[in-house]
């Protein structure tokens, strides 16, 4: 749960690609498994980057050990999702104490967190996206309620609420970092945030193939096994091929940011292919079972299911677009 946390706080600090190939082993086996591993790992790297000394050793250690079970990314919300500086939730100052006030939507482990990291906006009349501040709210405080968990289409296991804010109480020491500078640690996060899901998706699309081409290799149609037939080959070799292109594409995003060199663009590339690839991989492998592949009596319809959402969490991939283009677009400006 702190794969690239210092080990002073907890963490194994093993290090960004370490965390990519251990979320890639562990979504093979269970999806929901490797987004709460994710996530954790997310709330821990934002608390260390711009927490104090103080927040980082009351909160880090105990997400690592377990102690809390999980910690919670409280960004998104009905009105920003994908635009992140439209957030409405506000926290305001009265004396020696912060005031939140708002709802935030699908936000993983709610149920089970221990702490929350929380943006919410500090001055209503900064320009969008300037005046937002980020705090840590430790689950159960007075004000803050859980709500109810959403019934998704994959993912089971991982629990998904909303939080909702009424006059909640938080101590004027819980602001984290600058006042006002918390939508860049927002944006910045969420970059390293997609090595993670791309990793995570790249093991359950492994995982859908390596089962649907141990299936079809005993499978038999027309007195011969249906890997014969060139349709399966095709759907192994492309499905494959385009997982191991997704590999590279994490390696080289988590290679950077452990090398602390820019890595926004590479990770967004990675996100966006390794979701894409491994979304086709988890229907090919639907499709190799025939019939049995849209039963749950086999494994690769969970799969499925469970793939769906990478291309939409952690910035859908038509975001992701965006953000590879706006940044491959400036980069030439600024080179002529």
């Amino acid at each position: 749960m702190g794969i690239n946390v210092k080990s002073q706080y907890g963490g194994s600090e093993a290090g960004v690609v370490s965390f990519s190939l251990a979320v890639t082993e562990i979504a093979r086996a269970c999806a929901s498994t490797a987004v709460t591993m994710s996530v954790n790992n997310l709330v821990c790297e934002v608390i260390q980057a711009i927490g104090s000394e103080e927040q980082k050793m009351a909160y880090i250690p105990k997400i690592c050990s377990g102690e809390y079970p999980a910690g919670g990314f409280g960004l998104t919300e009905t009105v920003a999702g994908s635009d992140a500086a439209a957030l409405q939730a506000s926290a305001v100052l009265d004396g020696d104490q912060w005031v939140l006030n708002g709802s935030k939507m699908f936000i993983t482990s709610a149920e089970y967190a221990g702490v929350f990291v929380v943006w919410a906006v500090t001055d209503k009349k900064a320009k969008k996206g300037s005046g937002i501040s980020t705090f840590l709210v430790e689950n159960g405080v007075p004000g803050l309620k859980i709500g109810r968990e959403e019934h998704k289409m994959g993912q089971h296991a991982s629990s998904t609420n909303e939080l909702i804010f009424e006059d909640c109480r938080i101590p004027k020491s819980a602001l984290m970092g600058k006042l006002n500078g918390g939508f860049k640690t927002a944006t910045g996060e969420l970059a390293g945030g997609r090595i993670g899901i791309g990793s995570l998706a790249l093991g359950v699309g492994l995982a859908a193939m390596d089962y649907a081409t141990r299936y079809a290799m005993e499978r038999k149609q027309f007195d011969q096994s249906i890997t014969n037939f060139q349709a399966i080959q095709w759907m192994v070799a492309e499905s494959y091929t385009e997982l191991e292109a997704a590999r590279l594409l994490l390696m080289n995003a988590a290679f950077k940011k452990e090398m602390v060199k820019p890595f926004a663009r590479a990770a967004s590339m990675a996100k966006y292919f390794a979701t894409e690839a491994a979304d086709r991989a988890c229907f090919n492998a639907v499709q190799m079972l025939g019939g049995y592949g849209y039963t749950n009596e086999f494994p690769v319809e969970r799969y499925a299911r469970d793939v769906r959402i990478t291309l939409i969490y952690e910035g859908t991939n038509q975001i992701q677009r965006m953000i590879i283009a706006r940044d491959i677009l400036n980069s030439l400006k600024e080179s002529t």
